[in-house]
């Protein structure tokens, strides 16, 4: 549940008390499963046991050791755990399918004559829809760190700048259908996380602020990336922005991101909101279209024209905008809030989000959890809710809106 904090915490390692201790391991974890009902894709409505109502569900190991001087070592590893199926994936609510936009020929620009290629192609993209396909053990988190007097410098696999202030200013900090990132989920509106990065934080006071690199080696659908942020905390209120751009594969700017957010006390609780550009004019990834095109003679003379209908499909061009609400009483807590993302691209694939959570506390470690959000689609918007961790996909065609209820229990340890 404190994935943000945790972070940005880990940021300003240099001050810590926590890497004050000579030496220690600690495996930690969370566990979070219940039922979810979506509505509104095909196939009819869905009810199915999920791993993520409020939490991705997770192992880790977190080591420190206390170097002297004010230096000090640690590592982090962390697995993904799909408490469902004791996987390390997951696919979305709507399976393999994607928007309309993506399958249809004549929304794609072309003849209709091409759907049946168009079909194929949509196949093979539907096919890697989904979280973590590739089944990497330590997909969370994979990283070392050295905290020095003057700051801290981490390498490995890494949440980035502009993704951590998306989750800081997020009122359900990325967690649940819920989460603003759900309705921007694809194609996805920001990088998550960074393999093969390198990354600076230090804090001062209430001011934190950290810089990150990553090569893009060994990846088939990037090249290299850059990402900021910088946030002021205090006990009234919190400001910050993050910034990241990327290359696509073939060395073109590709997605750019912008996140500016506040939050504050406000009466019992805390209110929070966040504005996020996207934007990306080279997508990533969509080589393998032409490539696989042009190795068959009847698909061959079409390659071109299909690849470019795709590339130009994929570019973004939007605004995500998000409030909500967060208030604790006792051992329950309530949370309410809204996002809608503004696509400013031809398609006009809008989609907005509002619903309300409740979260009541067993104790410090075990709380039930309950969610119920609705998504407006509009134009050709077409999303789905998920849930944490995982993505609810598309609905069963453009302009469908969708429910989704979901309850289940969390334990962290």
């Amino acid at each position: 549940m404190k994935k943000t904090y945790l972070a940005l915490s880990l940021l300003a390692a240099s001050t810590s008390a926590a890497w004050a201790q000579s030496s220690s391991v600690t495996l930690y974890g969370i566990v979070d499963a219940g039922v979810t009902y979506t509505s509104g894709v095909r196939g009819g409505n869905v009810t199915q046991v999920v791993s993520g109502i409020m939490d991705g569900s997770r192992l880790g190991v977190r080591g420190t050791e206390d170097l002297g001087g004010g230096f000090s070592a640690g590592f982090t590893l962390e697995n993904r755990l799909e408490a469902d199926t004791g996987g390390t994936s997951n696919r979305p609510v709507s399976g393999g399918q994607l928007p309309d936009r993506l399958s249809q020929a004549k929304l794609l620009g072309l003849p209709a004559a091409l759907q049946p290629i168009v079909n194929g192609v949509a196949a093979n993209l539907g096919n890697s829809f989904g979280v973590n396909v590739a089944n990497n053990f330590w997909d969370r988190q994979a990283f070392v760190r050295l905290v020095t007097p003057v700051g801290a410098v981490s390498a490995g696999r890494q949440y980035t700048p502009a993704y951590l202030m998306q989750a800081e200013f997020d009122i359900m900090q990325t967690q649940s259908s819920l989460a603003a990132g759900q309705v921007a989920s694809f194609p996805p509106a920001i990088d998550i996380r960074q393999s093969n990065s390198v990354q600076y934080g230090i804090q001062t006071g209430g001011f934190t602020a950290a810089a990150m690199v990553a090569a893009g080696e060994g990846s088939a659908a990037q090249g290299h990336f850059m990402g900021l942020l910088s946030y002021y905390r205090s006990d009234a209120f919190t400001v910050g922005f993050g910034y990241q751009e990327r290359e696509n594969e073939n060395g073109q700017k590709s997605l750019k991101n912008l996140v500016v957010g506040a939050s504050a006390a406000l009466g019992p609780g805390k209110l929070s909101a966040m504005y996020i550009t996207a934007k990306d004019d080279n997508p990533s990834g969509l080589g393998g279209i032409r490539a696989s095109l042009l190795a068959s003679p009847s698909t061959a003379p079409f390659a071109g024209l299909v690849s470019n209908a795709y590339i130009n499909a994929l570019k973004q061009d939007s605004v995500l905008m998000h409030i909500g609400y967060k208030m604790t009483m006792g051992a329950n807590t309530f949370y309410t809030a809204y996002s809608k993302l503004d696509d400013k691209t031809k398609s006009n694939a809008d989609t907005q989000s509002y619903g309300v959570a409740y979260t009541y506390s067993f104790s410090k470690r075990t709380d039930v959890n309950m969610v119920l959000t609705h998504f407006d689609n509009t134009g050709l918007g077409q999303m789905a809710p998920g849930g944490a961790g995982f993505l609810g996909g598309v609905t069963t065609s453009a302009g469908t809106d969708s429910n989704s209820f979901g309850v289940g229990l969390r334990h962290r340890f």
